[in-house]
């Protein structure tokens, strides 16, 4: 896959990295989720039963 993608002009170097930015993103966001997962539960059990704060100023 190098050998091709030098082949066609592509920056290997840049792609690598910009890859790699996206999976630490993307495993970060993820345990974010984890470690967050019992408030992220209780916010949207608090919403279920008493509807979004602030409804009654939406426009929409």
């Amino acid at each position: 896959m190098i050998d091709e993608a030098r082949s066609l002009g592509l920056d290997i170097a840049h792609a690598s990295a910009t890859e790699i930015a996206q999976a630490i993103k993307a495993e970060k966001e993820r345990r974010w989720k984890i470690e967050n997962a019992e408030a992220i539960q209780a916010d949207n059990d608090y919403v279920a039963k008493h509807g979004l704060p602030l409804a009654k100023y939406r426009m929409w």
